[in-house]
């Protein structure tokens, strides 16, 4: 028989053992948590790669039931044809995008500065908008800083700032281009990647499963990306629809650069919600160098690209692929926009579908446990 003595003995190692193995958990989520705040922009790029290969593996599906042929052969067909049509846009309408693009941005500048005017005109201080490098230089300073002395050479410092500064600034611009180009293809060959063999980086994360919840993580990482898969061909219909309506609309109206500021409408898609308030907020600023006529039929064309989006697209379309409350999917983008910037923004909505999947499949098996319970 045991005594008292040892029954105390067992509850005092039971809450050695339950406190050490709480602090071992607790430091190992803090671990965690310091790990992916550190890392956050690799694995929003790594997680971007499989956003792209899943809906290249959906694509891939697709083309399946149409035509009977090899993975791969399926998926080399829909590389082509995505590749072949980026590449008829740029060829094409290379130069188009290049000058509509400078134009835009002159517009968007010039519409700022009108604004900021209009604000401070009307006794609002504009200084928390931030608007310090739109501000151009009063007339009467023009004069004197347009005539320099014609006989006074710089000094060797002023050429050596002027050098260094040229040199930071080109080297600034080099490593953003590189970065963005490197970047471009992490994301591309990942997603290329992933969709060659979804199989084999499918096992190969069951397998790091315990053997015993391996049957709820098939299942968990099955529906998570079925609703990925849905969700992104809905969301790339979503995005083309946006562009072709609003780049045939402002050319109806006859808003300059309606090309490139279709092709940001379609892009924008993708983030709900806060991209098209975005979008529309483009289109509003750059139609206002047309005039106010112009503008409010702008705007007139937005609320109906956002009608159509919002109340006839993403119902028909995207019915069986999400359900997620606008505030709280408004919320978490906000939240994670705040903490993480443009990764966070741009992908909270598949993050936040992947949480909803286990949280779902969780309460499902704890419903059905329930009910056998009882």
């Amino acid at each position: 028989m045991t005594g008292p003595a040892d029954n105390r003995l067992q509850a005092r190692n039971d809450l050695a053992w339950a406190i050490s193995v709480g602090g071992i958990g607790v430091v190992l989520f803090a671990a965690l948590l310091a790990f992916t705040w550190h890392f956050a922009a690799t694995l929003f790029l790594i997680f971007s790669g499989i956003l792209l290969g899943v809906a290249l593996n959906a694509m891939s599906n697709l083309l399946g039931r149409v035509v009977r042929l090899p993975h791969a052969l399926r998926l080399t067909m829909v590389c082509l044809v995505v590749a072949g049509m980026l590449s008829g846009i740029v060829f094409l309408g290379g130069t188009t995008i290049a000058q509509q693009t400078t134009a835009l941005s002159n517009t968007l500048k010039s519409q700022l500065v009108n604004v900021k005017g209009f604000l401070e005109r009307n006794g609002i201080d504009t200084s928390f908008f931030d608007f310090g490098t739109l501000s151009s230089a009063p007339d009467d300073a023009a004069p004197a800083a347009a005539a320099p002395t014609p006989h006074a050479l710089p000094s060797a410092g002023t050429i050596a700032a002027s050098g260094g500064a040229i040199f930071s600034q080109s080297l600034k611009l080099i490593l953003g281009t590189a970065s963005a180009v490197g970047n471009f293809f992490i994301v591309l060959f990942l997603g290329i990647a992933f969709a060659t063999q979804p199989s084999v980086y499918r096992d190969g994360l069951l397998f790091m499963a315990p053997a015993r919840h391996r049957t709820r993580a098939v299942a968990i990482v099955d529906r998570i990306g079925e609703t990925l898969e849905r969700w992104l061909i809905a969301q790339i219909i979503t995005m083309v629809a946006v562009f072709l309506v609003t780049w045939i609309g402002l050319s109806i109206i006859g808003i300059q650069s309606s090309f490139i500021l279709g092709i940001q409408a379609g892009l924008l898609a993708f983030i709900p919600t806060v991209g098209a308030i975005l979008g529309g907020l483009i289109v509003v600023l750059a139609s206002l160098a047309s005039g106010w006529v112009a503008a409010l039929s702008a705007f007139i064309l937005f609320l109906g690209v956002h009608a159509l989006e919002s109340y006839v697209l993403t119902p028909l379309i995207q019915r069986q692929a999400l359900d997620i409350p606008p505030a709280t999917l408004f919320a978490f983008q906000i939240l994670l926009g705040v903490v993480f910037g443009i990764w966070g923004l741009a992908l909270a909505l598949p993050l936040m579908a992947i949480a909803k999947v286990m949280i779902d499949h969780f309460k499902a098996e704890g419903a059905a446990g329930a009910i056998t319970t009882f």
